[in-house]
């Protein structure tokens, strides 16, 4: 009572115990979790939104000498119209005024109608061949149009993640201060070199270790966690798309008994993390904002299955 007292006529208010060091972490985690799946999306539709504009520009680049063609065409007939309209339609009725011969003008009539034909049937090709081209480029272009307005939409909250990345570095500095939660490379990395293009991966991804996270980023000198297995894997001559859960697609589903060094670890339900499996139970990957590539254990997190590029 007295203790409620002095608070009521101090102003003054208990002290609140300052959050340990796991509790930050904890904080981190769980803001984390939540941001990650946007980045991965972001890469997902940036990588998406590149192959269908490349696949729009080169129909555009087939459709754009039939354009020149159907143009030069329509100039011809509105020549022949022009033509005929001056010249032989005058020459028409000169003919019918000097009663030439009827038999002559039909003729005549005939070979222009002709030559009408024909040029309707060279116009009417070309602008066939450039309405099926463009019926296939319609849906690219809907589709084009969507992945826009989609990368427009996460560039939007691209100062909402920023802040929220400041945030987190915040309240990491607040548990740690400059330095690093512990060390980077607490076991040999990898621990056996598996040779081959596993074995290139495998070094690369080791050698990283250090550099910073950077999301949306696949090197040289910062990555994110789709980042660095895509850049490591590029150096064994395998290519990967920037983005875990694509990733997960497109290697080879092995069992946690068949794991070896270069190999992918996938976390999370919604498959927002990659990481490499550099043997004895470690994997190297880039965790986070604010955190260097670094080595930690693999079951340090919800695994979601595991995978064999190449």
């Amino acid at each position: 009572m007295l203790a409620s007292a002095a608070v009521l006529f101090t102003g003054t208010t208990p002290a609140l115990a300052e959050p340990s060091v796991a509790e930050i972490e904890e904080q981190i985690d769980v803001a984390w979790r939540k941001l990650e799946p946007v980045i991965e999306k972001h890469n997902s539709t940036r990588q998406d939104l590149t192959a269908k504009k490349k696949q729009a520009a080169a129909l555009q680049k087939k459709i754009a000498p039939l354009q020149s063609r159907i143009d030069a065409a329509m100039d011809r007939v509105s020549d022949f119209a022009v033509q005929a309209y001056k010249g032989d339609k005058a020459s028409t009725f000169n003919a019918l005024l000097s009663n030439k011969s009827p038999a002559a003008l039909v003729g005549q009539l005939s070979v222009l109608d002709q030559f009408a034909r024909q040029q309707q049937r060279e116009v009417q090709a070309v602008v066939d061949l450039k309405n099926k081209l463009a019926a296939q480029k319609a849906p690219l272009d809907r589709l084009v149009s969507q992945l826009t307005k989609t990368e427009k939409e996460l560039a939007a909250k691209k100062k909402e993640i920023d802040a929220e990345i400041d945030k987190l570095q915040e309240l990491r500095i607040k548990a740690y201060g400059n330095g690093s939660a512990g060390p980077l490379r607490p076991a040999p990395c990898p621990s056996t070199y598996p040779g081959g293009a596993a074995g290139k991966a495998v070094k690369f991804a080791c050698a990283q270790i250090g550099k910073p996270y950077s999301w949306g980023a696949d090197g040289p000198g910062a990555y994110d966690c789709s980042g660095l297995t895509l850049a490591a894997w590029r150096q064994g001559g395998v290519s990967l798309p920037h983005n875990a859960r694509a990733q997960r697609g497109q290697t080879k589903r092995i069992s946690r008994s068949d794991l070896r060094p270069g190999d992918l670890v996938f976390y999370y339900a919604d498959l927002s993390h990659v990481g490499m499996y550099v043997g004895d139970g470690w994997i190297v990957h880039a965790s986070r904002a604010g955190e260097p590539i670094k080595m930690k254990r693999m079951d340090d997190g919800q695994i979601h299955s595991f995978g064999r590029p190449g």
